[in-house]
């Protein structure tokens, strides 16, 4: 039954091909608000802040502006959103990189190569255009701020990977601003320089051997 998942009204004797499930209301509505988020994060991605307007998200998200309100109230919500998904994305990235059964050089290798894949991406160049262009503003305004909730999100992610290193915990932060500030400044060049992230990042080598060395002595 299984593989005929989503089919129904197959004729008798299994004569006939079946239709395909009419998607529910709430199914329609998701598929809606992702389409709405996908055209936001393609656009900041490719025309940056500035050029992002409310009818450029709607052109190319095929929708009204009536149906960004009901989903996300207002741009300022749209970005938000943009945000939230940008990270969500990120830790299912790095989410499979295995807690346990791998050597430690082995984790870092597969948690920095992941990292930067999103780095790399459209969404962390969505990231970087509301960062630089909205968020202070913002955040002055949001309480939590969202630099504390990413905050936490990202330790949850560091402590999934690498939660048997028994490192102090005021070293653990040090380590993970430093991981999220060489990724993102390796990405922000490549921006700035008009580029594209290259797949392979002679920055990200050096970023592995510096938590080798660092981790290392903890996990002794």
């Amino acid at each position: 039954m299984g593989v005929r998942a989503g089919l129904v009204g197959l004729g008798p004797m299994g004569q006939g091909i079946g239709r395909a499930r009419r998607r529910t209301q709430a199914e329609r509505r998701a598929v809606t608000r992702e389409r709405i988020l996908a055209a936001a994060t393609e656009s900041l991605a490719e025309v940056g802040f500035q050029r992002s307007t409310a009818a450029e998200i709607t052109r190319r998200a095929g929708v009204t502006w009536g149906a960004v309100q009901h989903h996300f109230g207002d741009k300022d919500g749209i970005l938000r959103a943009v945000l939230e998904a940008s990270f969500v994305r990120f830790a299912a990235r790095v989410q499979d990189v295995p807690a346990q059964g791998r050597s430690l050089d082995e984790r870092i290798r597969l948690f920095v190569e992941r990292a930067w894949e999103h780095f790399g991406s459209d969404d962390f160049r969505s990231t970087f255009e509301i960062l630089l262009n909205h968020l202070p503003t913002e955040a002055r305004r949001a309480a939590p701020t969202f630099q504390a909730r990413m905050g936490r999100a990202w330790d949850g992610v560091w402590r999934h990977v690498f939660g048997d290193v028994p490192i102090a915990a005021r070293e653990r932060r040090v380590l993970e601003r430093y991981t999220f500030s060489a990724l993102a400044g390796l990405a922000f060049a490549a921006i700035l320089r008009g580029e594209a992230p290259a797949r392979s990042e002679p920055g990200t080598r050096l970023l592995e051997e510096t938590l080798r060395g660092e981790m290392s002595r903890w996990a002794r």
